[in-house]
């Protein structure tokens, strides 16, 4: 019996070690005293350097969130962009505590890479933008057309699936950041680009010259969620970023917004009262401070605020909230309880 289990035995101890060392992130941010978020070197809507180099957006803002919770300060958070070539490495390195930019969460990222998923931040589907002139109503009469997508993601990878599944030809134009994919299409070198529909929307109004003579195609040809992601082997930390956008998403839910979270403190509904720290306990839970919600809310804002601000119908992108409303409003989002 014994040649079966020293073996294995002698194998578990050899793994204590790094698993001892897996598990300092969380730590480690606290001691540094500030966040450090990987985002996208610029998707207006998403996280994009204003006129004076600060980061905007969606995901900015939701970096922000995390070290408003961390810190009780949404300030203390510094940005690396990165490219779809450095995405992954600066996250598997440590070089960055959370990757917060339009990401899709897939199952060999999960597995292969060592990441762990902290929740869906936006429900996304690849789609196609081309001229209006090409009188082009629907991604199928893209046969025989040259389509400009960026490499080594996803959206390649699905716009073979869907030539192969509709029998059409296309030649992809593999271009290395979205910056040459755009000046490449409005250069005529491509039929259409295609990328998430999102980002199709923010290029539209951000990028492209006369924005009202393209359109994007009805159809989304992938599922594209897309969250922070952050190592494996750090529970904790993962639990605080999962638990920031949860937070987010249910404040929303129960009405708390930046405006009014000091008078809802004294509400009388017992979610809100966890949620907000008055009922202690939860905080403690993650290892921060009872307020670490309320700090997110008053400092940030709840999901459907953020969104708007970024995105939404208070942003010049304008999306409707669709499959991003809350799930009490015929969409996805749909949070853990705080309990």
């Amino acid at each position: 019996m014994n040649r079966f289990f020293l073996p294995m035995i002698a194998g578990l101890l050899a793994l204590v070690p790094s698993l001892a060392k897996a598990g300092q992130t969380f730590d480690t941010v606290k001691a540094r005293g500030h966040v450090i978020c990987g985002v996208n070197t610029g998707v207006a809507g998403f996280s994009a350097p204003d006129a004076r180099g600060t980061y905007q957006g969606l995901d900015a803002d939701f970096c922000r969130a995390v070290a408003a919770a961390v810190f009780g300060d949404a300030s203390k958070v510094r940005f690396i962009p990165t490219t779809y070539q450095t995405r992954f490495v600066v996250l598997q390195s440590g070089e960055v505590d959370v990757l917060a930019r339009n990401v899709t969460q897939t199952l060999m990222r999960d597995t292969s890479l060592g990441f762990n998923m902290a929740g869906v931040s936006f429900y996304d589907g690849q789609g196609f933008m081309v001229p209006k002139r090409a009188n082009i109503a629907s991604a199928k009469q893209l046969d025989g057309a040259t389509v400009c997508v960026l490499p080594g993601s996803t959206t390649e990878l699905n716009l073979a699936d869907f030539a192969r599944r509709e029998k059409i030809r296309i030649q992809p134009l593999v271009l290395s950041s979205m910056d040459e994919m755009t000046s490449a299409y409005q250069a005529g070198r491509c039929d259409a680009m295609t990328t998430d529909a999102s980002q199709l929307a923010a290029l539209r109004v951000s990028a492209i010259r006369e924005p009202d003579a393209h359109v994007i195609l009805p159809e989304r040809v992938s599922k594209e969620p897309l969250g922070p992601m952050v190592r494996h082997g750090d529970d904790q930390w993962f639990d605080v970023v999962s638990w920031v956008l949860r937070a987010m998403i249910e404040a929303e839910e129960f009405g708390v917004t930046r405006a009014n979270v000091d008078e809802m403190r004294g509400s009388q509904d017992p979610n809100i009262q966890r949620m907000l720290g008055v009922t202690p306990g939860f905080g403690k839970a993650l290892g921060l401070d009872e307020a670490w919600a309320y700090n997110i809310i008053k400092q940030v804002g709840n999901y459907g605020e953020v969104f708007d601000r970024n995105l939404g119908k208070g942003s010049p992108i304008g999306l409707e909230r669709g499959l991003n409303d809350l799930w009490t409003r015929g969409g996805l989002m749909y949070a853990l309880p705080l309990r």
